[in-house]
């Protein structure tokens, strides 16, 4: 089965993006690299089992195991030592991401409660684009019944636009509503 953003993206968003920057061939228009999902759980040092929800979590909105995140540095005040567990992370890649892509822009971004848009200023200056979600819970795999605690996550997508204006374009062609903040 192929990703139907995929397929939308080589059919529709390819040719637009093509006349739109006066690429010559298919392969100089930017596509998506990668979706790094992060999640960070700063209580898990203290409590194990919240760090294996948070991961939970994460594994049912990914359709992916995630990696363990640790602390470089120790915070006193955060009762945080080097070398602990503090969060988890994931990178998707090929289908997946599309996938992911997909049902964020269809389904969780819309249930997003009083959500107005993303913010165009929110571009690294190479096309990428970084936003966080404060409630995990706007994806439809998580039940509301099983969940222990309301967690925030960060979304990073990567793309191959050497500009944001080309990276504005691919995801704005894709369907993300970016709106000037």
């Amino acid at each position: 089965m192929k990703a139907r953003l995929l397929d939308i993206y080589k059919a529709k968003i390819v040719p637009e993006l093509k006349k739109e920057f006066g690429y010559k061939n298919d392969m100089q228009v930017p596509k998506l690299s990668k979706i790094i999902l992060n999640m960070g759980v700063g209580e898990g040092a203290a409590d194990k089992k919240k760090l294996d929800a948070a991961i939970a979590d994460l594994t049912l909105i990914s359709a992916q195991k995630p990696k363990t995140t640790y602390a470089r540095k120790s915070i006193a005040n955060f009762k945080i030592r080097a070398g602990m567990a503090v969060g988890a992370m994931t990178t998707l890649r090929g289908k997946r991401m599309y996938d992911f892509m997909d049902r964020l822009i269809a389904i969780a971004l819309p249930r997003i409660k009083d959500f107005q848009g993303l913010s165009k200023s929110k571009f690294d200056g190479h096309g990428n684009y970084a936003f966080g979600i404060k409630e995990h819970l706007v994806f439809p795999e998580i039940s509301v019944e099983k969940l222990e605690t309301i967690r925030g996550m960060d979304v990073i997508i990567a793309t191959t636009a050497k500009t944001d204006n080309e990276g504005r374009a691919l995801l704005s062609k894709m369907g993300l509503p970016l709106v000037l903040k």
